[in-house]
């Protein structure tokens, strides 16, 4: 079994293959155990020119030339069948593609400048399965209500809810990587609620379930189908779309309820990589920590990137007496990749009440999450995320020439410590008045 050349390959490359791209090309001999060995050989080279597997090439930073590079994978790609190059991110020196195990031995036997070859593994919106009290309406009351700021929500997709559209139309842009549609939607109902966690304005229930910046604007970048999930590549274009759209769209925030299992041997992958980038762009990026509590080292990826607020989720048992608090189990905790204190901080995310998307594939399978015609209940550290970047909104209107390393600190100088460990709470529980008057 050595013997085979992707085995040799893989163990050649080892370092420059991420893990789940080595099981991935080791699997494609497990049916061997059971085929006579003299088919071995015939039935090697069919599945080499036959299985496809998507991936993201990391291209090294040093290269002479990325152009060069990436238009000699092309030519090396481009002869083998079922195999294609589909995107180039700019941003982070590298591109996305289709590709067979063949053009995988080429790739890497030929000098590509290639850093390394990870597998475009899925990722998903991190949902487990009453305006919060942080403290934000005091401030929605004093005029601080995230005017003029604008926050992406990379997710499912954004319905235009009553409450995100009137008086006034709020979503500013929508970017849709799944089908392609221009006019705003959510087929699965995640995003939606995510939106209106961040800045839902009440008007379908007068008031009552607001989010913390409801004169916020918002921009959906849809990057997860209808079931929720995505991939490595397509989260990656969604966050490049913001970083490029920057200007054009004044995109101060990015909300990314998502995420994928991190593998603490490699800390810096894609998702890792665009969302830091992001971040040096000048882009607020708030992350969830991710849904896997309470065990530690369970922070999901891009949430174990030291740059990016990672946030945990609180459970404030509806109520805004902060005694009864305590860390929802579903949480996932650090440390993570050296970083002790992950999450940064923690924020509301048990039985959040947001807008709903009717139809949307949540709406359909959890019709006992509804709340009265116009919004619906969910829990996870995604519903915490968006909280916390609509806090953020608040910052920026405060503070509109702060960079985000200064929210980021201002964020947790702003959180009360519940006396729990780092790896669990960060800096402890948001609290959006402390933010902004530095108490």
């Amino acid at each position: 079994m050595l013997g085979f050349s992707m085995i040799k390959l893989t163990r050649q490359h080892s370092e420059k293959f991420d893990k789940e791209m080595r099981q991935r090309l080791l699997h494609l001999y497990r049916p061997f155990r059971r085929i006579p060995c003299f088919l071995h050989r015939p039935i090697e080279k069919a599945l080499k020119k036959t299985k496809k597997f998507p991936i993201i090439i990391e291209f090294e930073q040093e290269a002479v030339s990325l152009d060069s590079s990436l238009k000699k994978i092309q030519d090396l790609v481009k002869p083998e069948f079922r195999s294609q190059i589909k995107h180039h991110f700019q941003s982070t020196s590298s591109c996305s593609a289709v590709v067979t195990a063949s053009a995988i031995e080429k790739l890497m036997i030929n000098d590509c400048s290639i850093k390394k070859v990870y597998y475009d593994r899925e990722v998903k919106a991190l949902l487990d399965v009453a305006s919060p009290s942080i403290h934000a309406q005091q401030l929605n009351e004093q005029g601080l209500t995230g005017s003029d700021v604008n926050i992406a929500i990379v997710d499912t997709g954004i319905h235009p809810h009553q409450d995100l559209t009137q008086p006034a139309d709020r979503i500013i842009a929508f970017k849709d990587f799944i089908n392609n549609k221009t006019d705003p939607y959510d087929d699965n109902g995640h995003g939606t609620h995510c939106a209106g966690d961040a800045v839902s304005n009440g008007f379908s229930s007068d008031g009552k379930y607001c989010g913390p910046a409801p004169e916020a604007g918002v921009i959906g970048v849809k990057v997860l189908n209808q079931m929720g999930s995505g991939s490595l590549s397509t989260i990656v274009s969604g966050v490049q779309w913001c970083i490029d759209h920057k200007e054009e769209h004044q995109i101060d925030v990015i909300s990314l309820s998502l995420g994928a299992k991190a593998d603490e041997s490699d800390c810096n992958d894609p998702l890792v990589q665009i969302v830091d980038k992001a971040w040096e762009s000048g882009i607020v990026v708030c992350v969830a920590a991710g849904n896997a509590g309470p065990d530690q080292r369970t922070i999901a990826t891009p949430g174990i990137s030291s740059k990016v607020v990672t946030v945990g989720a609180i459970d404030d048992q509806n109520t805004i007496d902060r005694a009864d608090e305590e860390v929802a189990s579903f949480s996932s905790r650090g440390p993570t990749c050296g970083e002790e204190s992950k999450p940064d901080l923690l924020a509301p995310g048990a039985n959040i009440i947001s807008l709903r998307a009717p139809g949307s594939y949540l709406d359909k399978i959890s019709k006992s999450s509804r709340v009265e015609k116009n919004y619906f209940s969910l829990s996870g550290t995604s519903m915490a995320t968006p909280i916390c970047a609509g806090v953020v909104a608040l910052v920026l209107q405060a503070y509109p020439e702060y960079t985000p390393d200064q929210v980021k600190q201002q964020l947790m100088q702003g959180s009360v410590d519940r006396g729990l460990p780092a790896y669990v709470q960060g800096a402890g529980y948001l609290d959006a008045q402390k933010v902004i008057n530095n108490e």
